[in-house]
């Protein structure tokens, strides 16, 4: 059974940093292209960063250049998304999915990243 466990949210201050997590089970991550999606209130959801099949290269959406990692570790089938230099945009609910077209709704439960002072 395909499963994905996002967790690692929560509230940051503006300039602070949060990591990411997403365990992945019922299938292997690097068989897959892995995205970070994210979706705040109101709004459409959004491809944050995505890493390729197999050599696992991340690109990202112009929003993360420069302040967001993608990674992954194949031995705990896990991808992370490293957030550093938050802003208040960066508030959303984010998901992790294997599936392009579905984006957010490919994920799990999300996690909340919350950025406020």
């Amino acid at each position: 059974q395909v499963q994905l466990v996002e967790s690692g949210g929560g509230l940051a201050q503006p300039g602070g940093s949060l990591r990411l997590s997403c365990a992945a089970s019922g299938f292997f991550i690097e068989t897959y292209a892995m995205g970070w999606y994210r979706q705040a209130p109101g709004k459409e959801c959004e491809l944050v960063a995505m890493m390729s099949r197999v050599a696992g290269v991340p690109v990202y959406a112009d929003s993360a250049k420069g302040r967001f990692t993608a990674s992954r570790d194949i031995g705990v089938n896990t991808i992370y998304l490293q957030m550093n230099s938050l802003k208040s945009e960066d508030t959303a609910v984010y998901y992790c999915s294997r599936d392009p077209a579905r984006g957010c709704t490919g994920g799990g439960q999300g996690t909340r990243v919350t950025v406020s002072s």
